[in-house]
């Protein structure tokens, strides 16, 4: 039975649609309504918060801590200094994905690591020899994922501080409401401008009310996690369980992934300047002399096909409203040459999109081929692709910082009060 997340009295009335998951151990909302379209156009034209508390946590403190995540992660973060964010992934000998996510600098040597996956037990087994502290934070730290255009608006509503020129992928700590001590980070799973509100879970019930309290007059929307997979194709993001297994779960060779296969190269620090090993880094040595037989790419599925496909049965084009999550075969001709793992109809650019594995050779952008659907009583046809270089969406707001902070509301209510006395 998933246990109820610290935000769970607030969104529990909230569910209309009664849909829920198991994510992590914790029950999360799949959508709020009976259509999840609100929620995805609330982060693309105005804001909308979701529940990330499931997320995997952990900190890590001590005089080896910076060398140890150099060690564990693909990533040298040493160079890393306080109040940054780094996306990573680690890997098992083999240079074979385990689970990815992200490495926060808190400063005074300690980190907080994300996960998708379960990870003590693997980080205790890689810190053996370092002078390291590991704790789970998982429950004792709730979560928010503050998404879309306008969410820069009602941070300056809800923090006493301006927070407006925070960077992205950047850090820093700050009181939301009247006094509800949190940190802010500039990051996000949904490809837009976007940030992540961190509380400990004993004040999760205050932050949403705060947020709330002012959000609304800015068109925030509750989210749920139907919508968050729309966005997160549009942007070209994997997911772990989803567009590739980790290592440790994978019955045979083929359904294993090293980071450059799933297009996570860029996050690869190969070599070091001192020399420092990582785990995996021999295996993946080897994989960029080779070159890699998969490429992760996009594909852009022809809507000209899928009419003619429909039209053979006589029945208007359709698709679903959800994004899908399983493999699809892919072809060139008649040799099949990948598959796809997930996509979606996207409402903002209006086309059937999809994320895939391709043999390399295949996997140049503009390349065509052809993607298995199926229409009616199960007969799977094929329709045309198109390859593209991922991500599908990525808007510059996601990155930018205003021209002249905005004072907030809060700021200036301080500063007439300062005033006035």
């Amino acid at each position: 039975m998933p246990a109820p997340s610290p935000f769970h009295s607030r969104t529990q009335p909230l569910c209309r649609s009664y849909a829920w998951k198991d994510w992590a151990g914790y029950a999360a909302v799949c959508t709020y309504d009976s259509c999840h379209e609100p929620e995805y156009y609330a982060v693309r034209q105005t804001c909308a918060v979701l529940d990330v508390t499931p997320l995997h946590k952990y900190e890590i403190a001590g005089a080896d801590a910076a060398e140890f995540l150099a060690f564990l992660t693909v990533r040298d973060v040493r160079a890393l200094k306080a109040g940054r964010v780094s996306y990573l992934c680690w890997c098992d000998d083999d240079g074979k994905l385990l689970d990815d996510g992200t490495v926060t600098v808190l400063g005074d040597g300690r980190y907080r690591l994300t996960a998708s996956l379960p990870q003590l037990h693997w980080l205790s087994l890689c810190a053996d020899g370092f002078d390291v502290e590991i704790t789970d934070v998982s429950d004792s730290m709730a979560a928010l994922a503050l998404q879309g255009p306008r969410a820069r608006d009602v941070l300056a509503d809800l923090c006493q501080e301006d927070v407006s020129r925070l960077r992205f992928f950047r850090h820093r700590r700050c009181t939301f409401g009247d006094d509800i001590a949190g940190e802010l980070t500039r990051t996000g799973y949904t490809g837009d401008l976007g940030y992540e509100l961190w509380v400990d879970a004993a004040r999760a019930e205050a932050l949403w009310d705060a947020l709330f309290a002012v959000g609304p007059s800015h068109g925030l929307l509750p989210m749920g996690l139907d919508a968050l997979d729309m966005l997160r194709i549009e942007a070209g993001f994997v997911l772990q369980g989803v567009d590739y297994r980790s290592a440790r779960v994978c019955l045979i060779e083929g359904q294993r992934s090293s980071p450059f296969e799933m297009g996570l190269g860029w996050t690869v620090d190969l070599e070091r300047d001192d020399g420092l090993p990582f785990v995996g880094q021999a295996a993946l040595r080897r994989e960029a002399a080779r070159g890699s037989r998969y490429k992760f790419v996009g594909l852009e599925v022809s809507w000209a096909a899928i009419e003619a496909l429909y039209d053979a049965y006589g029945l208007p084009p359709a698709r679903a409203a959800a994004a899908w999550r399983h493999n699809t075969p892919v072809y060139v001709d008649e040799l099949q040459v990948g598959y796809a793992t997930s996509g979606t109809w996207s409402p903002l650019l209006k086309a059937e999109l999809a994320l895939a594995h391709l043999e390399t050779r295949y996997a140049e952008a503009g390349s065509e081929v052809a993607i298995e659907m199926t229409v009616e009583y199960g007969q799977r046809r094929r329709v045309m692709a198109r390859v593209a270089e991922l991500p599908f969406f990525d808007p510059a707001r996601k990155r930018a910082i205003p021209a002249k902070a905005k004072a907030t509301k809060k700021a200036k209510a301080t500063a007439k009060k300062a005033a006035a006395s």
